[in-house]
């Protein structure tokens, strides 16, 4: 797997659930920054993407994946959406 380490990155960018409540936000550099609610930063860490795959570490240990489908994002039971 490579992380995106280049902003043209096709999922490098924003993606927010319907609701706004989680905004997830995959930087350039292979992090992660998640918000939930009020709560910024609630989340942190890495990932990784291969193909239409994605998956990640938090910074306490804590992994999950995803995948790109239709320019939509699925992971952990949420549907995102790019801003």
């Amino acid at each position: 797997m490579q992380t995106c380490e280049t902003e043209h990155h096709p999922y490098v960018g924003l993606w927010v659930t319907a609701d706004g409540h989680v905004r997830h936000e995959l930087l350039p550099n292979g992090r992660y920054d998640e918000a939930r609610g009020t709560r910024e930063s609630a989340y942190q860490g890495r990932y990784e993407v291969e193909g239409n795959y994605i998956r990640y570490w938090d910074d306490t240990g804590f992994t999950a994946d995803g995948t790109f489908r239709d320019g939509v994002l699925y992971h952990g039971g949420m549907v995102l959406y790019r801003q």
